[in-house]
């Protein structure tokens, strides 16, 4: 099952080297990984999504309270947060292919953020269904790369 856990910590050497090594001590396999600073400059916030069962996610919610520098832990269920992701992704468009790839960046309210000759650079935020339909739309025309931040999440 996937959980999505946001760890609000000091922001201090080492911290997210403990909680990710408590998430893989446990056994999650950690699906995305996000951390950056908050509005206030002295802590940040930890947004993981993981995999696991559920007993092992309540020991590990109980292990990361303990942990120095951690100031909250929130367990996101279903409806109790809004969540994005943000991915850029380098699609292959000549002439013929670009119009129809740009009306679909439109569709999906995606911003074209670079062109070049040979290639257009896409950037869309959205929920993770909304990423992967886009994704599966641009992967006919030849996708180059890919950079996903992964779920960010906040509660309601």
């Amino acid at each position: 099952m996937r959980h999505t856990i946001s760890v609000l910590v000091e922001n201090k050497f080492g911290v997210l080297a403990r909680v990710s090594g408590l998430f893989s001590g446990r056994g999650f396999n950690i699906d995305s990984l996000n951390v950056a600073p908050t509005h206030d400059a002295s802590l940040s916030r930890i947004t993981a999504v993981l995999k696991g069962d559920e007993a092992q996610l309540d020991l590990c919610i109980r292990q990361l309270r303990k942990l120095i520098n951690v100031v909250e832990v929130i367990d996101f269920t279903a409806g109790q947060a809004v969540s994005r992701e943000l991915v850029l992704v380098k699609v292959r468009a000549d002439t013929q292919t670009r119009s129809e790839i740009v009306q679909i960046a439109d569709i999906f309210r995606a911003k074209i953020v670079n062109l070049s000759a040979d290639n257009l650079i896409i950037e869309l935020t959205g929920t993770d269904d909304k990423v992967s339909a886009l994704l599966s739309l641009l992967e006919p025309f030849g996708i180059l790369e890919i950079a996903r931040t992964g779920r960010l999440a906040l509660k309601r």
